[in-house]
């Protein structure tokens, strides 16, 4: 007999190879049919896999979303493949995982066709509902790995069978049937599982195929291509709708299509990952920046500026050339140069790295003068320009490149001051994505990695720390009650806070962080002297709020569609004519907008006003002022907003002072 402890506490005497289907059977046939999985000392099994030994144990059902939503897709996954295998008889097997909205499948097409296409997934998706309202039996089966290698080449399965092949002699694998093991129909795959006790557990109204890329076979150019068919999964066919309709908003607001309709910036192959600002996009970036600069300056930073190339001795000595070098542009210190071979570089050469971060010239800065325990806490703060090596198919728009520039700084704080300084810096970032219209976020601790420096009880102090703060920061009530730990995504220096922002339609992006770190002062030197007249290490904090410009503003494009708040807008008005009579009228209220500090452009073009309306629309212009031979008259202007189908007539004197104090940016409304 064995002892299965359940979640209200409770003890139950079973024989040993009970099942956990076997318990919620016994529980009742309500939880017998919700039942999709358990939850085995923590670990996913299967509803049959026998128990043998005292255990916790907890049946898991829909109402537990994380779990229930990777069982689906996995399982989704395989009806992908084996409807695919149905339908094109000769296609090949690869693997297929969950992903955080889905699933996908590697397959080999057939030799006598080409790839999979697009065109295609309405008949795969027919094939598969069929197979889930068959509502097969999931079964899985232990195989000696000689057993499984000889099935996979006899049914000409080359991909399965080499993987299987590099497995340890003698272990024994799992596989999963669908449908019971032998029969007519059955289909079988090479997998850990856990899986759903049948297909019909699934709702074949909740997923959906959406695309076929190519991808290589185990991720090499030098392997075979095959076809990935990607699809979305869920619980329910409610859950599947609203995640479509937030695809289809999320196509709307693609940063990179309002970045061309709004001429913000353009992207190109002769500076692969880099940005090429456009002169309304830049008055975004100078305004936010400007901004950020203010907000500093008021919290006691002292702004810096660190070379861009620095000697890879520094990034030796900061362990980031060990961790970090397959990321960096690297190049030699000098390049000798002969007229008949050109330059050379020797083998010997020094080497030189545009820096990716800028933590290690920031520690040179504090180096220099003896500091005293008086001049901390040191915040010290720079819009750097970093370059990291990112892979060609790792980029994104100006979401992900190669060259941006963080709003970072370094706080090089005593111990006794850590916990107030990373309180002080959370209630600084709160109030700056206020600001920026993101009042949802979620905060996480990213706890020590498998491989990283300092000794656990440096990181057990560190994470506490960070606990600490969070806790004694002014962070709402309903943030800190979400506050969760991610075991081993720290990084291998020191743990750290993330913030997390929940977009306009439901989205989050990673984007402010704070680390403490107490193994970069020891790795380069960094000290102060204590109070009682001895050297001591300072603890040195990384932080960052936006995270980089680019990223940033390319998420502040997609939550606001575009229609950036007027502080932001890079054309903040304009002033439109109906007739030419009224060209001056126009051109001498831009004059006194633009005296104002208000961005404003005149449209005098001989053109119907709906047609400039519309154009103007397009491009997200917050506020247009048209104007006519009566508003020239009476020195009025009809006020169109955006978004706004009513059209006010205003005196423009009194329209000024108001677009005046609207157009400020939010902490000089406040006055600080």
């Amino acid at each position: 007999m064995i002892h299965l402890t359940l979640p209200d506490g409770s003890v139950r005497e079973v024989a040993a190879g009970t099942t956990a289907g076997d318990v919620a059977r016994s529980i009742g046939p309500g939880l017998a049919k919700a039942a999709l999985a358990a939850r085995l000392d923590g670990e996913v099994v299967d509803l049959e896999r026998p128990i043998e030994r005292d255990s916790k144990l907890a049946i898991v059902t829909a109402k537990d979303e994380a779990d229930a939503l990777e069982l689906v897709r996995h399982d989704f996954a395989h009806v992908l493949a084996e409807a695919v295998q149905g339908l094109f008889p000769g296609t090949q097997i690869t693997f297929g995982p969950a992903t955080d909205d889905g699933f996908y499948y590697d397959l080999a097409p057939p030799a006598n066709r080409g790839p999979f296409t697009d065109e295609e997934l309405p008949a795969i998706e027919a094939q598969m509902r069929r197979i889930i309202a068959a509502d097969k039996p999931l079964v899985r089966e232990v195989w000696s790995r000689d057993a499984l290698i000889g099935k996979w080449a006899a049914e000409g399965e080359s991909f399965k069978a080499e993987w299987a092949v590099e497995l340890p002699e003698g272990e024994e694998l799992s596989v999963y049937w669908s449908g019971k093991p032998g029969e007519a129909g059955a289909w079988m795959d090479m997998c850990r599982g856990p899986h759903l006790p049948s297909t019909g557990k699934l709702d074949p109204a909740a997923f959906k195929l959406t695309r076929v890329s190519g991808a290589y076979w185990r991720g090499d150019q030098k392997n075979p291509q095959l076809s990935r068919i990607y699809g979305t999964g869920w619980l329910t066919k409610k859950q599947l709708d609203a995640h479509l309709l937030m695809l289809e908003e999320a196509a709307k607001r693609d940063h990179r299509k309002l970045g061309a309709e709004m001429d913000l910036f353009h992207l190109q192959q002769e500076a692969h990952g880099s940005v090429f600002w456009h002169p309304k996009g830049y008055l975004i970036w100078r305004s936010l920046e400007a901004y950020m600069r203010r907000r500093l300056d008021a919290a006691g930073y002292v702004e810096v500026k660190t070379p861009q190339v620095m000697d890879a001795r520094q990034w030796e000595q900061s362990g980031h050339w060990g961790k970090y070098r397959e990321n960096m542009f690297v190049i030699p210190d000098e390049v000798p140069n002969t007229e008949d071979e050109g330059p050379i570089i020797s083998d010997d050469a020094e080497w030189m790295a545009l820096k990716p971060m800028n933590c290690p010239a920031h520690v040179l800065i504090f180096r220099q003068g003896i500091k005293s325990y008086r001049d901390l806490p040191m915040r010290m703060a720079e819009f750097g320009c970093c370059h990291r090596n990112e892979p060609h198919g790792a980029l994104h728009g100006i979401m992900r490149v190669r060259q941006f520039t963080q709003d970072d700084a370094h706080i090089f704080v005593r111990e006794d001051q850590l916990v107030a300084e990373v309180a002080a810096f959370i209630d600084l970032l709160h109030s700056v994505y206020h600001d920026l219209g993101f009042d949802s976020y979620a905060v996480k601790l990213a706890l020590r990695p498998e491989k990283r420096f300092g000794s656990d009880e440096m990181w057990d102090t560190s994470e506490d720390e960070l606990r600490r703060a969070v806790m004694a920061s002014n962070l709402p009530a309903d943030i800190k009650a979400g506050f969760e730990e991610l075991e081993g995504e720290g990084a291998f220096y020191a743990p750290k806070l993330e913030f997390h922002l929940t977009d306009a339609i439901g989205r989050t992006w990673q984007v402010g962080t704070i680390q403490s770190d107490r193994v970069l002062p020891e790795r380069l030197d960094a000290s102060y002297v204590g109070e009682d007249g001895e050297r001591h290490r300072p603890v040195m904090l990384h932080r960052a709020i936006l995270g980089t410009f680019e990223r940033f503003i390319g998420i502040l494009i997609e939550h606001h569609a575009g229609r950036f708040p007027l502080w932001l807008a890079p054309v903040q008005v304009v002033v439109a004519t109906i007739v030419s009579d009224a060209d001056d009228y126009a051109v001498g209220l831009v004059e006194q907008l633009k005296a104002a500090g208000i961005r404003a452009e005149a449209d005098l073009r001989n053109e119907k006003i709906n047609y400039k309306v519309r154009e103007h629309s397009l491009a997200k212009v917050p506020v247009m002022l048209v104007v006519g031979r009566r508003e020239a008259d009476e020195g009025t202007v009809a006020v169109r907003r955006l978004g706004e189908e009513r059209q006010q007539v205003l005196p423009f004197a009194d329209m000024l002072e108001t677009l005046r104090g609207e157009a400020l940016a939010p902490d000089l409304k406040r006055g600080n």
